[in-house]
């Protein structure tokens, strides 16, 4: 059984998820482990997180059931070579670590690795977190089952199909919260040039956006049909909605999420 955790790394991400650990008791703080590289500002970062920092990434491998890999990706490789020696078989290596591919991850650590790769998303800061995810070639059931409730503890997450697939979550809801963000904010500039203050017009789209998007998680009827129940024939939603419609908006997303897709797949080579 996983009960030692540990992160390579202590950023905002792994922080995020150290803190969701904690706060929903799937593990004990003296059973998280972090690193960091320097020792400037290791005993604020050690409390602000409420786990120990170390400097040495190789004492909390061998301390460690599960090893999170938290670092940025062109610093991905250069981690599993120092710690490569120190992976032993009933070790579970988590790469979070953007367009590094399984493959990658395991033909830098000892055969026959238990690997999994995910891709969260920053709202995971504020405990709405979407993660993606997929096992390696070894990875058994109960290592994905882990993984998937362990990053339910900072929103939600799935388990993808394939690796392919993981390059859409990067575009759906890794790249995702920049492009509410300009929805979001589209919207309330839109509203600010038609006479409302700015920061009326936003309040009045962030808040349209949380509740809308409550309501269509919890939807026990098709998208299709909570556009409709808003957009009754004749009304000016209608309208709103045609104009969408006329302009292609579909199209319009689609491109975004084709390109976004085609650019991780390309940083994943």
């Amino acid at each position: 059984m996983y009960e030692k955790i540990g992160f390579i790394g202590s950023g905002k991400m792994a922080g995020a998820i150290i803190k969701g650990l904690i706060k929903t008791n799937f593990a004990e703080p003296e059973n998280i482990l972090a690193t960091q590289t320097k020792s400037d500002g290791i005993e604020e970062k050690s409390k602000a997180l409420g786990v120990k920092v170390i400097l040495n990434n190789t004492e909390l491998v061998q301390k460690s059931d599960v090893i999170f890999i938290a670092v940025k990706p062109n610093q991905v490789l250069n981690v599993l070579e120092e710690i490569k020696p120190f992976i032993t078989p009933d070790k579970l290596i988590v790469s979070i670590a953007a367009g590094v591919n399984i493959n990658k991850l395991e033909s830098n650590l000892p055969s026959k690795s238990h690997v999994v790769r995910v891709m969260p998303n920053t709202p995971a800061l504020v405990e709405e977190g979407m993660s993606g995810m997929i096992g390696g070639t070894y990875a058994n059931f109960y290592d994905t089952d882990f993984v998937k409730k362990l990053l339910s503890t900072i929103g939600k997450c799935i388990i993808v199909d394939n690796e392919a697939q993981m390059d859409v979550v990067t575009a759906i809801s890794g790249s995702g919260p920049a492009f509410f963000y300009k929805v979001i904010n589209d919207i309330a500039r839109a509203g600010e040039r038609l006479g409302m203050s700015y920061e009326n017009a936003l309040l009045l789209s962030i808040q349209t956006a949380i509740g809308s998007a409550k309501m269509a998680l919890n939807r026990d009827i098709s998208m299709e049909q909570l556009i409709s129940n808003v957009a009754t024939k004749g009304g000016c939603t209608a309208v709103g909605v045609d104009c969408m419609n006329d302009n292609n908006f579909d199209k319009l997303f689609y491109d975004v999420i084709s390109k976004t897709t085609q650019k991780a797949n390309e940083l994943g080579k």
